[in-house]
């Protein structure tokens, strides 16, 4: 990867929060609740999975940077969602992943070019390191926010 396209992801990485946020701004409970398809999450599961997702990744890069080739277990998202109650209100949630964003932003500000390089072991990819960990996450936020936007439309429709 080059410099440039790094820049890029950590760029849309920053920005994700953003995103998410506009993405939910005016919700109501109805939309929030609306599954646009059967087996695809509603806005609310989404905000969720987005906490979960960020805190674990926050841990998985830190592990990275600061472990000798540490493993990095995956997890099931679904049974995150079934067990960790993605019903209840987004707001802590919402605060969550933008938490961790932040203070995981200002580690890849800090990255020198052998941080880029160090690598893990995935229970669930091949090859783990903080660039393949920035390819993960740099869009991840993203992708949901237009995940979110979908389900809510299916709330406005209902």
């Amino acid at each position: 990867m080059t410099k440039d396209e790094r820049q890029t992801l950590i760029n849309q990485y920053k920005d994700g929060y953003r995103v998410v946020a506009e993405a939910l701004v005016g919700a109501t409970d109805d939309e929030l609740d609306a599954h646009p398809a059967p087996g695809k999450w509603s806005a609310r599961e989404i905000v969720h999975h987005l906490a979960d997702s960020e805190m674990t990744s926050a841990v998985r890069l830190r592990l990275l940077l600061a472990a000798d080739r540490p493993a990095i277990a995956g997890y099931d998202q679904d049974e995150f969602a079934r067990r960790l109650f993605y019903d209840r209100p987004i707001a802590a949630s919402l605060d969550a992943f933008k938490a961790a964003r932040r203070t995981t932003a200002e580690l890849l500000d800090r990255l020198s070019e052998a941080d880029w390089l160090r690598e893990g072991s995935h229970s669930e990819h091949p090859a783990y390191n903080v660039e393949v960990w920035l390819k993960i996450y740099g869009c991840h936020a993203h992708d949901h926010a237009t995940q979110i936007l979908a389900a809510r439309d299916a709330g406005r429709k209902a």
